[in-house]
């Protein structure tokens, strides 16, 4: 009987495949998480050291990130309509608010309430879940989850009281848990549950990354009103403003046509659909990197329209782009099995060009790249033009797994 009580938890068939408004509820903290992320990147090229900066914010925003993965995950493998479940993703709501307003300064005098936040939810929420799911077999899941947390938990906890070791320990802690994630979280006698074996509700998952994706984009749209709507709100700053709209929507264009509406047939049709979704969740997130970091580009041009290009500010301008097409183009043939000559033309053509730009404003590097984008997006309609929907044909999981165990 406590078998099949712990079992409720889980999808069904009947189980609704797309997003709750609970989980569209608990990514609204994420815009404002998000938005903390980019002013720390904005305060990291003022500081005058680029890439140690650089590499701190790149770590508190992986913390950002394992968080929302894993309960994306959670949600998608168990009935979110559910008391518990529902209990589990506003907990973790609460706790990445916390890291979103502990984040600007998470790396000095916040750092004990930022590593308390994330070791908490890190923990309680796989314990919520053994509690819940009682004698089913699926529980060895969180039982993992546990284990892997509370081993990092020290190192999260030594860094934050410990200065001059913070940075070390946090990311030799922030790579265990990554490795974690990526081994199935093994223990001795118990092994591993690799993510590629899971059961995964398809649908769920894709709407999933492709909100994560929006909400990229909708903190570039809050960067973009703010930086012009304050003090730099002039008509100087006009050509900024409406370039960095339009690069904004043109990344839209470009991720969601054909390979960003077909994940969740792609999952579908997969022999191993958690392989898939493992190998999009990392694809995602180069992605959403390469947003938020073109988001930066953007508060620098508005602020600085016709300032020399300084090499620092391409990082952004260029950088942010450039890596989202090289990540886009993993996606295509993550989906389709090919890569578009279109994107690896516009990614080239980005580097090029980069060098060559330092010698002109930085408003004109940034319509460079408006301008190599929509030459990517108007070789997207060209080749669509006229041509039948196409299906996806992932080469990512197309064998199958044998039986599923009961963990999956």
């Amino acid at each position: 009987m406590s078998e099949q009580r712990g079992g409720g938890l889980l999808r069904t068939r009947s189980s609704p495949g797309r997003a709750t408004f609970l989980e569209l509820f608990f990514d609204l903290v994420f815009v404002f998480a998000l938005t903390r992320v980019s002013q720390r990147l904005v305060a990291d090229v003022d500081s005058g050291h680029l890439a140690a900066g650089v590499g701190r914010t790149l770590l508190l925003f992986l913390v950002l990130w394992q968080v929302w993965t894993i309960t994306t995950w959670v949600t998608s493998r168990y009935e979110p309509e559910r008391v518990v479940i529902q209990a589990v993703v506003v907990g973790v709501m609460f706790g990445s608010l916390v890291l979103g307003v502990t984040l600007p300064r998470a790396l000095e005098e916040r750092a004990l309430t930022f590593a308390l936040a994330y070791v908490v939810m890190m923990v309680a929420r796989p314990l919520v879940l053994l509690v819940a799911l009682r004698g089913h077999p699926r529980r060895m899941v969180p039982v993992r989850l546990v284990g892997w947390a509370v081993a990092t938990t020290p190192l999260w906890l030594a860094g934050a009281l410990v200065p001059d070791l913070r940075l070390p320990l946090w990311a030799v802690a922030l790579a265990v848990d990554y490795l974690g994630t990526f081994l199935g979280w093994p223990l001795p006698r118990l092994g591993s549950s690799r993510i590629r074996s899971w059961l995964v509700a398809g649908e769920h998952l894709a709407e999933r990354y492709q909100q994560i994706f929006l909400i990229a984009l909708g903190e570039s749209i809050l960067v973009i009103g703010v930086s012009y709507s304050g003090e730099q709100f002039s008509g100087r700053s006009a050509a900024a403003f409406a370039l960095a709209f339009l690069v904004t929507a043109l990344l839209w264009r470009i991720y969601f046509h054909r390979a960003g509406h077909l994940l969740a047939e792609a999952l579908r049709l997969a022999g191993t659909p958690g392989r898939l979704a493992e190998s999009a969740a990392q694809t995602h997130l180069f992605m959403v990197l390469g947003v938020l970091v073109s988001a930066v580009g953007y508060e620098l041009v508005i602020a600085h329209p016709y300032d020399a290009a300084d090499a620092r500010w391409l990082v952004f301008v260029v950088g942010g782009p450039a890596l989202f097409l090289a990540a886009r183009s993993r996606f295509e043939y993550e989906i389709f099995g090919r890569v578009s000559r279109s994107r690896l033309v516009g990614l080239a053509g980005l580097l090029l060009l980069a060098p060559v730009l330092t010698a002109g404003p930085v408003l004109l590097a940034l319509a460079v790249v408006a301008g190599v984008l929509a030459l990517v997006a108007l070789a997207d309609m060209w080749h669509a033009r006229g041509g039948p929907p196409e299906s996806s044909a992932s080469p990512v999981g197309r064998e199958a797994l044998g039986k599923a165990g009961p963990e999956a």
